[in-house]
């Protein structure tokens, strides 16, 4: 239940990322720079955080061990993750980019079979059947929130508002889980996010380089947004999601389940929208596909207490 718990409350957070994106790319402000920054403000607040826990040492011993590893799962859990998501932002309404995001609930669990278990016999994880069904009733839930509005929109606007966005679904869960699996436990989720945000900062600079050169400097509305989404959802969010999934890692069930609180999202980006950027809420079949995500929810948060135990552990008698 704690699992869960972390999740919604880091999808809150989450939420920061499409309602400023989108509010950024009204302004006039540029994608590049929207990604880049978020990085970039990321990486002090972090060496603070693990530095005054005197843990930054650890981070280095563990990367200098697979330098190839922290580079290529940093760039797909970060670099393919955000590049993509903050692109679509510019072409796409938030609640189209937040709707299709939620692919992520399925896209984890699909990514399973890449995955072995621990221990002296490997054996590839099975794809679960049960969190996949739960999961694909809270994914109807997002397509009927998305029907609403989805007939307003270009060939051209679904393609660049949606695919990217795909590609990032499937980036995310597999670079987390890939580096949780690189890191063996060694890490704590605050060391993990720093190591992983060292590994795709020079990335992040030429993509900063080629936004200058090509848009010049970023306004002064761009930098403070991008200031919050780095602290709101770079941050608070990544660091409270990555601690739940490493906290399910050993069970399948258990993750698939965490990585579906990341649902919630686009209830709080409806919630955002019409408050900042002045979005109606939505009606008709969209309010039935929030009633399916919140039903999908509990049935999750059902089925992990099942797993958690329903039996009740004996109590040792005095003797």
């Amino acid at each position: 239940m704690k699992e869960l718990t972390l999740g919604i409350i880091s999808s809150m957070f989450f939420a920061v990322t499409f309602i400023l994106n989108r509010s950024m790319e009204l302004a006039g402000g540029s994608w590049m720079w929207s990604s880049s920054l978020r990085f970039l403000f990321m990486l002090p607040f972090l060496f603070i955080i693990v530095g005054l826990r005197k843990n930054i040492n650890q981070v280095w011993i563990e990367m200098k061990k697979k330098p190839y590893e922290w580079l290529t799962w940093s760039f797909v859990g970060f670099v393919l993750f955000y590049g993509p998501l903050t692109y679509a932002a510019a072409y796409g309404p938030g609640w189209l980019v937040a709707g299709t995001w939620q692919f992520t609930i399925v896209a984890g669990i699909l990514l399973a079979p890449l995955f072995f278990t621990s221990g002296p016999v490997r054996r590839r994880h099975s794809i679960q059947k049960r969190a996949l069904g739960i999961s694909s009733i809270i994914l109807i839930g997002v397509l009927f929130i998305q029907q609403e509005n989805a007939s307003g929109l270009s060939l051209s606007e679904v393609i660049t508002g949606v695919l990217p966005v795909i590609v990032a679904a499937f980036a995310y869960p597999l670079g987390n889980r890939k580096m949780m699996e690189v890191c063996g436990g060694k890490l704590d989720t605050f060391q993990r996010v720093l190591g992983m945000t060292i590994a795709s900062t020079p990335l992040w600079l030429i993509l900063g380089s080629y936004a200058f050169f090509r848009v010049g400097i970023p306004s002064t509305g761009q930098v403070t947004q991008s200031f919050i989404v780095a602290v709101c959802s770079g941050v608070i969010a990544t660091s409270l999601f990555f601690l739940a999934t490493n906290m399910a890692r050993h069970h399948p069930g258990k993750l698939a389940a965490v990585e579906a609180t990341q649902s919630t999202q686009i209830l709080f980006v409806i919630m955002g929208e019409a408050a900042i950027l002045s979005v109606p809420f939505p009606s008709g079949f969209a309010l039935l596909g929030i009633l399916l995500i919140i039903t999908g929810m509990i049935i999750h948060t059902v089925n992990v207490k099942r797993m958690n135990g329903g039996v009740v552990k004996p109590v040792k008698s005095a003797s």
